[in-house]
């Protein structure tokens, strides 16, 4: 951190954000920290969500989609995909940082075993889906809330492609990895390692050989060519949700770098040069894109405006980089 105002400015925030700045940013002891953290399921953000979950355990009465989406609507994909439904606020949850006991409390992992479906199969909730993505936050909020959910792990095992990576349109019969399913995919076998678990040796090979994958590629640019994959690397924003840019993929090894003792892979410094220079003077970042789509509440600024959640990130990021490169 390099500014009174700075630090003033985002410990401004939710309960939610604001235990992060005061851990990873600030380094206050956790007495204050895991104060401030547990306040997360009584007090704004987390308390708003919380206090919209079903009775049968869902949010919006749907898995992935809310219960009344009309998927027959050739209007439907005009207003983006909506991020109300179960799947979407227990990422949201999680990821925040709220105490799992809360929602272990409210029986949400066995009244999701029983009321909940795939829209796209209507298959069990924890059995997973077809598509990477959502079989990724599946694995992440099954091992959270002490689901049974050893046979995603297993199926990430099957579904890894040749070139070490994943791919949400393997079922369209695609044999080339993506960048965007391959970081959504590690997410997942990274949450399952970190549970009580461990993993297991297959789960922790494939997520290495899928981080290879990406590290070949630098983050950011395609093998063949050595050019930028896509403008949408620099593209950050928050809510991340599926989204790739070279922020997310950055605080993903970051995490793994920490979890596995080991150093930063010089071969992330062409994505950490790219969340640089998108700093600001003042220290911040900048919302640069939202996805569209229907949201129970705003937890960010909009477009255009320096963001928060994306300095808290930011920060994190190249105060890790630095000291350890």
């Amino acid at each position: 951190m390099t500014s009174e105002p700075l630090k003033d400015w985002l410990l401004a925030s939710d309960p939610a954000l604001r235990w992060q700045v005061e851990r990873d940013l600030l380094g206050a002891s956790p007495e204050i920290w895991e104060a401030t953290r547990t306040r997360i399921a009584t007090e704004g953000f987390g308390a708003r969500l919380l206090a919209l979950q079903d009775p049968d355990g869902q949010w919006a009465r749907g898995a992935f989609f809310p219960g009344d989406y009309d998927f027959d609507d050739p209007e439907r994909s005009e207003g983006g995909q909506p991020w109300t439904a179960t799947t979407w606020t227990l990422n949201t949850l999680r990821e925040w940082g709220l105490d799992a006991s809360v929602l272990r409390g409210r029986r949400t992992a066995e009244l999701l075993d029983e009321h909940s479906r795939w829209e796209y199969d209507g298959s069990p909730y924890w059995s997973g889906e077809v598509d990477c993505c959502i079989n990724a936050w599946t694995l992440a909020n099954g091992v959270w809330l002490g689901a049974n959910v050893d046979g995603i792990a297993d199926w990430f095992l099957e579904h890894q492609l040749p070139d070490g990576g994943w791919n949400c349109e393997w079922v369209d019969g695609s044999h080339r990895s993506s960048f965007h399913s391959t970081l959504n995919a590690l997410k997942g076998l990274f949450a399952f390692e970190a549970a009580a678990t461990g993993g297991t040796a297959d789960t922790r090979a494939a997520r290495h050989r899928g981080e290879e994958y990406l590290l070949e590629r630098q983050l950011v640019r395609r093998l063949t060519t050595n050019q930028l994959v896509g403008q949408w690397v620099n593209d950050f924003s928050y809510p991340i949700r599926w989204s790739y840019s070279a922020l997310n993929a950055c605080e993903y090894f970051r995490l793994a770098s920490l979890r596995d003792g080991i150093r930063p892979d010089p071969r992330m410094s062409r994505a950490v040069d790219i969340v640089r220079a998108a700093r600001l003077s003042d220290g911040s970042w900048m919302q640069t894109g939202r996805q569209p789509g229907l949201v129970w509440f705003e937890v960010d600024v909009p477009e255009g405006q320096p963001s928060k959640w994306l300095t808290l990130y930011g920060t994190r990021l190249l105060t890790w980089w630095d000291s350890a490169t």
